[in-house]
Order: structure tokens, then sequence, then C-alpha cells
């Protein structure tokens, strides 16, 4: 389908110049089966930028100026950048749609908006048809956090919200594989196991780690995005598998939120690619 940009963003640009966290991209892999009454017009970008609009989650300056010259905006959460339901990139890959945009500062008490990310990305891509979403894969400019600016209380924010997964079925539960790579900065072997201590020893049963180990370059799909905007290609991260609470956006959102903020208390310098996947039962 034809990309249409409905605003005057860039790819890596932050609109009106205004300081962001940094760059993060949603990715969603897996099989799309296209409804037959979807418009091609209602593309990739103007699906989410909708959606986001909608949600009151977009840092839109569309409204124009005032009086003085100003431009009005309306704050919100991330600036539109780009998306698409192809990239060049991933061309032998399962490749559903990704979704780029630049994220406002972040609150001292919130984590990165991941769940709101991938929220607005399932929401643009079932309006196009119908998803099976087999892995997803996320940019984290964890080096727009500052871990010394958290309050006592919200250390790592997403730990605020795990009774959200407390009513979820016990039959939902489902095995998952999380892969954390830094690319060529890659983890030392303490901050790994750092990384991997915290998450076993948080009061929470949102994601249950099991087993890790060092991760396989050659095992993560192709990322929809240069190697120069995270310091790529995947070189050895970490590799966990596990439970999560459902396989759901939220529950992924959820995860990569908590993995941001634990990255970040281990100062990491550059973004994270985590890539989340389901495990499919042997047939």
């Amino acid at each position: 389908m034809a990309e249409r940009g409905i605003s005057a963003a860039q790819p890596g640009m932050v609109p009106a110049g205004r300081r962001a966290a940094g760059t993060m991209i949603a990715a969603l892999h897996g099989e799309l089966t296209p409804h037959a009454w979807h418009d091609p017009e209602h593309d990739a970008y103007q699906l989410f930028f909708q959606r986001s609009l909608a949600m009151g989650w977009l840092d839109d300056t569309s409204a124009g100026s005032d009086a003085h010259g100003d431009v009005r905006r309306a704050p919100g959460l991330w600036g539109m950048n780009d998306a698409g339901w192809e990239h060049p990139f991933t061309a032998e890959t399962n490749l559903v749609s990704w979704f780029q945009v630049e994220v406002s500062p972040v609150a001292h008490d919130r984590p990165l908006p991941v769940q709101p990310l991938l929220r607005c990305a399932e929401d643009a891509t079932t309006r196009a048809g119908t998803v099976d979403i087999h892995a997803v894969q996320l940019l984290l400019p964890v080096q727009g956090l500052n871990p010394k600016s958290r309050p006592p209380w919200a250390r790592e924010p997403a730990m605020r919200t795990t009774d959200w997964f407390a009513e979820t079925a016990p039959h939902a539960r489902t095995r998952v594989t999380v892969d954390i790579n830094q690319g060529q900065h890659r983890f030392s072997p303490a901050a790994a196991q750092h990384l991997v201590d915290r998450l076993g020893t948080l009061n929470q049963d949102v994601f249950t780690p099991g087993a890790h180990g060092a991760s396989v370059p050659d095992l993560i799909p192709q990322p929809p995005f240069d190697d120069r905007l995270w310091n790529g290609p995947p070189g050895n991260g970490v590799s966990l598998s596990g439970q999560l609470a459902e396989w759901s956006c939220d529950a992924i959102g959820w995860l990569a939120e908590l993995i941001g903020d634990i990255a970040a208390q281990i100062h990491t310098a550059s973004p994270l690619l985590l890539t989340v996947t389901r495990e499919l039962p042997s047939r």
C-alpha cells in the first residue's frame, strides 16, 4: 500500500524543533489479512496519526499559529515521524506494520509511553485487516531517561500498574522469548546479570523470567530502520525465556516500559532493540 503523510513532520525530525527523549519505533511481525473494504488511501501513517490524535497522545502542531505567530501545540506523548506496512530493510521478513515517533520528554514518575504506542499501532493495523502477531519489535530511547530524577516510589513506574493484569485468565499465560540488544555497544556480563536479577526480584508476575543467556543476532528479525539509529547491527545481547501474563500489546508494552527503566539504571547510553516473540507450540 502506498504511504501518505498528512503533516509536515519528516522521519527523524522533531516538530517545531522541540527537545525530545528520542526516537521510538514499534514493528509488528506476523500475518495480516486485509479487510475487503479497506481503502488503501487510509495508509499506516494516516491511521496511526488519527488514532494518536483521538486518544490525546499526539504532540499536534496542525492547529496553526496564534495571533502573535507562535505555533499552537496540543502537547502529547510523541510527535509523528513515519509509518508503513512494508519496509525495504525487511522484504524477506513477516513484517506487518511499523510506526516511528519522536517521544516527548518523559515525566519523572512515568515510563516511556510504550503501552500507548503499541495500542495505537495495533488499532491502526486492525483497521486495515485481521492481524495475528507473532513478534513485537521495539526501539526504546532509554538514553532519554534519567533514573536519578525518579521519586523513590516510582523507581520503575510500570510497577505501579501491575494490578491491571491481576484479573488475566490463568490459561492466557504465554511462553515468550525476550531479546534485549544494544547493537555494537553490547552488554557487559555484570550489566546483563543486573537486568536479569532485577526482573526476577521485583514483586510482579506479569512476566516471570526463566532461563537466560546470550542472544543470537541471526535469530532477531531485521528491524525496519537504519542501524545508525541505534548503533546496530545487533551484537551480543541478553535473551530471556519466560511467561507473559497474556499475549497482548498491553502486556508487551508494560514489559518494555519496565525493561527500559532497568536499563537506564545501569547507565545504558544508547537505544535498546527489544524483541518479544511468542513461542508457538510445536506441531
